[in-house]
């Protein structure tokens, strides 16, 4: 016996003896039969608090924050305002300290519509995702805290201002585990060449065990950097590698079963040896038909349009394949060698011109593509961005940066089909009425999901933490 053992480590050592059960009295919800098979394996499938709606998420991140204001929020009064200064009662209760002050009232030059049943209003921006509007589900009283894109990325994906909580797609994959052993739980998928604003904290576990975090997958058929067995190795000689380590790593985990990056390495060995035919596979895009390509528009003469229509089909696949949370971050657009994201504090047309053609095909096509498979009343597809932009204008002909009231949407997964929730307004600067902030938003997610966000806890530090931090309220209009 080794005398130098905690009398913690002893604890967890037991399991499901009378030491594990004492353990379990300490963690929240206690330590049912899955929890302690979470001790083995964290990734286990584990059972939702309720039926669920939705098996997995698609999160369509528009990064650079679009102008829901020249894409869905129609306001005729911003109209015929425009050119005047914004009278005082729109700016009562909002703190003007974004970068450009207040500027006069700028008005969308785009035409107009009404589409589908349901009537919701979409400008010519997008005349491919119009089609669909009797699929989703509007929430245009979205609002949020700070107006800085790192900071308002990371309170979207996390709930927290500051940078060591885990982001919801972690969250996710803690609470039910994984569906697909052979693949990562949780997938991000971006374009360009470069990480995303704010990088990998976006997609991290924060404080949850290492093994929940995000899995970025690269363009290209190899997804993930050296997944392939190098040339020199047999298939045999690899898998003695990796028993020998898992043997090694098994020995110094039971006596250290609170360290999560330990466990995640011995999880990530065995996981990567299984990807090694599972992920190329997943995202080989050689046996989609053409009229699939054609549908996500990965035959467009537009790089732009081909590279996110890539990455959405990817997405689709995925899912298909029982990925829990898939992750879609927009890259910069490359307009005449310039790249731009949706970030338009000038050349508002250039820019939502670029950026709604780089997104409205693709997104339109996976809609189409999950319902003809019968998998969109099981996947909940969210649109999403970490702001607004304001109904005044900025450098003449842009837009600032606009936390008061904006325009997100969810679709398909349980979600409340060709329904609106919430309004901004008369000139679309700020939400009245119920608003529905980021907790809100994530709140609903994992209500979809099966979870309670109430429920959804792990003890850190002595604290036992949620998703919603102390926020949070379900929205349970945009449940069908």
């Amino acid at each position: 016996m080794n005398f130098n053992t905690s009398r913690r480590d002893l604890l967890v050592n037991a399991g499901l003896g009378l030491g594990g059960l004492a353990l379990g009295g300490l963690l929240p919800g206690g330590l049912s039969v899955a929890r302690a098979a979470d001790l083995l394996d964290p990734l286990a499938p584990k059972q939702p608090h309720f039926p669920a709606k939705a098996k997995s998420v698609i999160w369509l991140h528009q990064n650079g924050a679009p102008s829901t204001l020249d894409l869905y929020d129609y306001k005729p009064e911003l109209v015929r305002l425009a050119g005047e200064e914004v009278p005082e009662s729109f700016l009562k209760g909002i703190k003007t300290s974004t970068q450009g002050g207040v500027g006069k009232l700028f008005a969308s030059k785009r035409s107009w519509k009404q589409y589908g049943d349901s009537g919701a209003w979409f400008s010519d921006l997008l005349p491919n995702l119009s089609q669909h509007a009797d699929k989703l589900a509007f929430i245009k009283s979205s609002t949020t805290i700070g107006a800085t894109h790192d900071i308002s990325i990371l309170k979207l994906n996390t709930g927290d201002l500051n940078p060591g909580r885990p982001t919801l797609g972690a969250w996710v994959v803690y609470a039910l585990g994984a569906a697909n052993q052979d693949l990562p739980a949780y997938v991000v998928l971006y374009g360009g060449t470069k990480e995303p604003s704010a990088g990998a904290v976006n997609w991290s576990s924060g404080f949850l065990p290492a093994v929940y975090q995000g899995t970025p997958f690269r363009p290209g058929a190899s997804p993930i950097l050296n997944l392939d067995r190098p040339e020199l190795d047999s298939a045999q000689q690899q898998r003695d590698n990796l028993d020998l380590l898992k043997r090694l790593n098994t020995h110094k985990g039971s006596r250290y079963p609170q360290d999560s990056e330990l466990q995640a390495r011995l999880n990530s060995y065995e996981l990567a040896y299984r990807m090694e035919s599972s992920a190329p596979e997943a995202v080989d895009l050689s046996k989609e038909t053409e009229a699939t390509r054609t549908l996500y528009g990965i035959n467009d003469a537009d790089a732009n349009v081909k590279d996110y229509g890539t990455n959405l089909l990817k997405a689709r696949r995925l899912v298909e394949r029982g990925v829990r949370f898939v992750q879609v971050i927009t890259g910069p657009v490359d307009v005449n060698g310039e790249e731009i994201s949706w970030d338009a504090h000038k050349e508002l047309e250039k820019n939502h011109t670029a950026n709604a053609r780089m997104v409205d095909k693709p997104i339109a096509g996976l809609l189409a593509d999950l319902q003809s498979r019968g998998l969109l009343d099981s996947t909940l597809v969210v649109w999403t961005s970490e702001f607004g932009r304001t109904s005044y204008g900025e450098s003449g002909n842009g837009r600032d940066h606009n936390p008061w009231g904006y325009t997100q949407w969810l679709a398909g997964g349980g979600s409340k089909a060709g329904s609106t929730f919430g309004q901004t307004d008369e000139i679309g600067l700020k939400s009245v009425g119920k608003s529905v902030d980021t907790y809100d938003l994530q709140a609903t997610v994992l209500n979809l999901m099966g979870l309670d966000h109430l429920k959804v806890t792990y003890l850190n530090n002595g604290r036992s933490e949620r998703p919603t931090v102390v926020f949070g309220e379900v929205v349970k209009e945009l449940i069908a």
